[in-house]
């Protein structure tokens, strides 16, 4: 995964070279065409020379010829040779390949072609210059290139990083505060202001979603817990009258069963108010004592309270583990143990056995079953997998609530007919 950042500077790099792979084409035809119109009127140059020194000699005819003969000979890049009035014809520039006697190679030649006139006698006058190689050209036009090229991307990395650095400067701010906010806790954030347009409405917009958000969150846990506490007195004053009502001898077999259906569902409602006034306590972080706990002693006290519970389904609770302490709340790290223990027994196999192991910081707890509950909404508020009417459906939910808090790892998974609960410290 690639930084924002660096997008741009990919792209304007692949840019940079694809423009300047085609501009070296451009470059050879730019030099060559100016390297022709130098040695153009370099070559004119000479033949104006050439003309104005042998028309100011004074030789006679056949002096001159020989003269011309000697020059040729020693001259191969100009050749002077009469010729007749009907052979004259306009000047000419072009470019031709001819055998270097110098190099030993084929060259290219510019070559001029013009008329002069000695003694009123036309003359033709062929001046070459030898062209410099076109290879020759390329490379070192193509070396060049990479030469700026690389100049041009050395330039691009700093500026990016400097120019980025400081223009990315909020926006690097704001994720910083974003990373440290936490709505569980009872804070504001703070985004400094920008004098760049874009980021400033980021932040704007986050403050606001931020605050929104945290309203309501503060809103709906105030309203959970002021809840559970009202309803408590009516609760208890219900329990306490059915109950009463129960020792009524004068209740008929049909009322009893009534009643005692109205208790039961009584009793789970009573244990869904202490639940999510105890996930209320959680969130609003009224646990906050922190000691150094020995696990292993808690797991034996919670085996030892819970023992009735599971023996009336014939089930047996085996432990293996040795010494751990956990750094927590006591009270906290007791109620996700009585959660799992008796979520252990309410969807274990009656007569199966029930396994808790801790094996350095890792703590599972085992209980047969014959079908996997869904691990996607396991952990869910009010998720009841299993048709026992006085689940309150918080247990799990305020385990993984606990977990979460302390920072440790709540899984779960089901393997050979097994449910296994994993918490690693």
């Amino acid at each position: 995964m690639s930084k924002l950042l660096n997008k741009p500077l990919k792209s304007f790099s692949i840019y940079a070279l694809i423009i300047l792979v085609c501009s070296i084409p451009v470059y050879y035809y730019v030099v060559d065409s100016i390297w022709m119109e130098e040695l153009d009127e370099h070559n004119w140059i000479i033949r104006t020379r050439m003309e104005r020194g042998l028309q100011k000699s004074t030789v006679d005819q056949q002096e001159l010829n020989k003269t011309l003969t000697i020059w040729n000979r020693l001259q191969p890049g100009t050749k002077l040779i009469a010729i007749h009035e009907n052979q004259v014809k306009k000047d000419q520039f072009y470019t031709t390949a001819a055998y270097n006697n110098f190099e030993y190679e084929m060259d290219r030649f510019r070559v001029l072609s013009t008329t002069i006139r000695i003694q009123g006698k036309p003359y033709l006058l062929t001046v070459s210059t030898n062209v410099e190689e076109a290879d020759e050209t390329l490379i070192a036009i193509a070396f060049v290139t990479a030469f700026f090229f690389l100049f041009l991307i050395i330039g691009f990395v700093f500026l990016n990083k400097r120019i980025s650095r400081k223009s990315w400067k909020p926006f690097y701010k704001t994720l910083n505060e974003l990373k440290k906010f936490d709505l569980n806790k009872d804070q504001q954030i703070h985004l400094e202001q920008s004098d760049i347009e874009e980021f400033e409405e980021l932040n704007r917009e986050l403050t606001t979603l931020i605050e929104k958000n945290s309203a309501a969150f503060h809103q709906q846990k105030r309203f959970i817990e002021n809840a559970s506490h009202e309803l408590q007195t009516p609760l208890a004053v219900l329990k306490t009258k059915i109950d009463v009502l129960l020792q009524n001898e004068m209740l008929t077999e049909e009322q009893s069963s009534i009643i005692n259906s109205i208790n039961v569902n009584l009793s789970r409602i009573s244990r869904i108010n202490k639940n999510l006034l105890l996930l209320s306590k959680i969130e609003n972080n009224q646990f906050s004592e922190e000691t150094s706990v020995n696990l292993l002693q808690t797991l034996e006290e919670t085996i030892e309270l819970m023992e009735d519970y599971s023996q009336n389904k014939g089930m047996q609770i085996e432990l293996s583990a040795s010494p751990f302490d956990v750094n927590c709340n006591a009270t906290l790290l007791e109620v996700l143990i009585n959660n799992l223990i008796i979520n252990a027994i309410r969807h274990g196999e009656a007569n199966e056995m029930i396994r808790i192991t801790l094996e350095g910081n890792q703590l599972t707890f085992s209980n047969s079953g014959i079908q996997g509950l869904n691990p996607d909404q396991i952990f869910e508020r009010f998720a009841i997998s299993s048709s026992e009417t006085t689940s309150s459906g918080l247990g799990l939910a305020i385990s993984k609530e606990i977990c979460d808090r302390y920072h440790w790892k709540l899984s779960y998974a089901f393997n050979n007919h097994q449910h296994q609960f994993t918490i690693k410290f």
